[in-house]
Protein backbone atom coordinates (compact mmCIF):
# COMPACT_ATOMS: atom_id res chain seq x y z
CA UNK A 1 0.00 0.00 0.00
CA UNK A 2 1.45 3.83 -1.14
CA UNK A 3 1.29 6.67 1.47
CA UNK A 4 -1.99 8.97 0.83
CA UNK A 5 -4.59 6.56 -0.22
CA UNK A 6 -6.99 7.51 1.81
CA UNK A 7 -9.22 10.49 1.03
CA UNK A 8 -9.19 13.85 2.91
CA UNK A 9 -12.64 12.82 4.61
CA UNK A 10 -11.48 9.13 5.54
CA UNK A 11 -8.42 10.36 7.15
CA UNK A 12 -10.67 13.11 9.33
CA UNK A 13 -12.79 10.32 10.44
CA UNK A 14 -10.02 8.56 11.79
CA UNK A 15 -8.13 11.36 13.41
CA UNK A 16 -11.60 11.85 15.29
CA UNK A 17 -11.91 8.15 16.11
CA UNK A 18 -8.34 8.28 17.75
CA UNK A 19 -10.10 11.11 19.76
CA UNK A 20 -12.52 8.41 21.20
CA UNK A 21 -15.40 10.03 19.50
CA UNK A 22 -18.25 8.20 18.80
CA UNK A 23 -19.76 7.23 14.75
CA UNK A 24 -22.00 9.73 15.82
CA UNK A 25 -19.98 12.49 17.56
CA UNK A 26 -17.95 12.28 14.52
CA UNK A 27 -21.20 12.66 12.39
CA UNK A 28 -21.85 15.66 14.13
CA UNK A 29 -18.75 17.27 14.20
CA UNK A 30 -18.44 16.52 9.91
CA UNK A 31 -21.88 17.35 9.34
CA UNK A 32 -22.58 14.14 7.82
CA UNK A 33 -24.52 10.81 8.42
CA UNK A 34 -23.48 7.92 10.35
CA UNK A 35 -23.63 6.08 7.75
CA UNK A 36 -21.97 8.13 5.56
CA UNK A 37 -19.09 8.35 8.84
CA UNK A 38 -19.00 4.03 8.69
CA UNK A 39 -19.25 4.13 4.92
CA UNK A 40 -15.83 6.27 5.42
CA UNK A 41 -14.41 3.91 7.90
CA UNK A 42 -15.48 0.93 5.66
CA UNK A 43 -13.56 2.00 2.83
CA UNK A 44 -10.49 2.66 4.53
CA UNK A 45 -9.92 -0.45 6.19
CA UNK A 46 -10.75 -2.19 2.49
CA UNK A 47 -7.68 0.06 1.21
CA UNK A 48 -5.77 -0.80 4.44
CA UNK A 49 -6.64 -4.43 3.99
CA UNK A 50 -7.64 -5.07 7.86
CA UNK A 51 -10.22 -5.88 9.61
CA UNK A 52 -11.47 -3.77 12.42
CA UNK A 53 -11.37 0.27 13.24
CA UNK A 54 -8.54 -0.46 16.21
CA UNK A 55 -6.52 -2.77 13.02
CA UNK A 56 -6.58 0.10 10.63
CA UNK A 57 -5.70 2.77 13.49
CA UNK A 58 -2.68 1.03 14.11
CA UNK A 59 -1.97 0.79 9.90
CA UNK A 60 -2.45 4.15 9.81
CA UNK A 61 -0.46 5.31 12.55
CA UNK A 62 2.65 3.04 11.34
CA UNK A 63 2.32 4.78 8.43
CA UNK A 64 2.33 8.14 9.41
CA UNK A 65 -1.29 9.05 8.30
CA UNK A 66 -2.63 10.10 11.39
CA UNK A 67 -1.24 10.55 14.58
CA UNK A 68 -2.33 10.92 18.33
Amino acid sequence: MSKGILTCREKEVFELLVLNKTTKEIAEDLNISEKTVRNHISNAMQKLGVKGRASAVVELLKLKEISL
